[in-house]
C-alpha cells in the first residue's frame, strides 16, 4: 500500500466545489465521490484475500452464489440477475471459471433455449475455502463498528429500494430466497 495523503483529497475537492459557486452539491459530490473511493478500497481488499484461490471478487460471487442455490445451479439469465451484472459479465465469469473446472454449462432439461451453469465439487470447495478467508480477513474486520454497519445497510437499502434495484414487497419477502428458486429460473 502507498503512503497515505496527507489531506483528503475528496474534502480538498468540496472546498473546491464551494469555491467555484456549488456549493448547493458540493456535499453530496463529497459523499458519492467517498462512497466510489471506499468501494474501491473494500474491492482491494477482498481481492487480495482471493488472488491465493485464483479468484477474482466477481468470479467469487458467482462460485458463492451457486454455492446456495439449490442443486448447486442456476440458469446464466437467473445468475445475471440476482448478482445484479449484464449478462456478459456473466458469461465471461462463468467463462475462465469452467476453465479452471470450477463450474460447467448444461442445457436446461426442459428449456433448451436455456445454459444453466453448475458448480463443480472443485468449484464447491474452493468457494468455501475463499469464503472463510473473506469472513475472516475481510468481513470481520470491515474497518466499520456494528451501528455504522447497521446504519450503512439501512442507508444503502432504501437508496437501492428508490432506485428500482428491488421492490419493497421482495426486500421482505421469504420468496427472494435462492434456495427456494425453481430449477433454472
Amino acid at each position: 500500500m502507498s503512503q497515505p495523503l496527507s489531506r483528503d483529497p475528496i474534502l480538498e475537492a468540496q472546498r473546491n466545489w464551494e469555491r467555484h459557486g456549488w456549493e448547493d452539491v458540493a456535499e453530496p459530490m463529497a459523499a458519492i465521490t467517498a462512497l466510489m473511493r471506499t468501494q474501491q478500497i473494500l474491492l482491494q481488499r477482498a481481492e487480495t484475500v482471493l488472488k491465493p484461490f485464483g479468484l477474482t471478487f466477481a468470479r467469487y460471487e458467482m462460485l458463492a452464489l451457486l454455492s446456495f442455490a439449490r442443486d448447486g445451479e442456476l440458469a446464466m439469465n437467473r445468475a445475471s440477475a440476482l448478482l445484479q451484472v449484464h449478462a456478459t459479465s456473466v458469461t465471461n465469469a462463468v467463462d475462465r471459471l469452467e476453465s479452471a473446472g470450477l463450474v460447467a454449462r448444461t442445457k436446461h432439461p426442459t428449456d433448451k433455449r436455456t445454459t444453466l451453469i453448475a458448480l463443480s465439487p472443485q468449484g464447491r470447495e474452493l468457494s468455501a475455502a475463499a469464503t472463510l478467508e473473506l469472513n475472516a480477513q475481510v468481513f470481520a474486520d470491515s474497518g466499520f463498528s456494528d451501528r455504522d454497519i447497521s446504519t450503512l445497510i439501512r442507508i444503502f437499502s432504501k437508496f437501492r429500494r428508490d432506485a428500482g434495484d428491488f421492490s419493497a414487497e421482495e426486500s421482505t419477502s421469504e420468496s427472494a430466497n435462492i434456495r427456494d428458486t425453481p430449477r433454472g429460473s
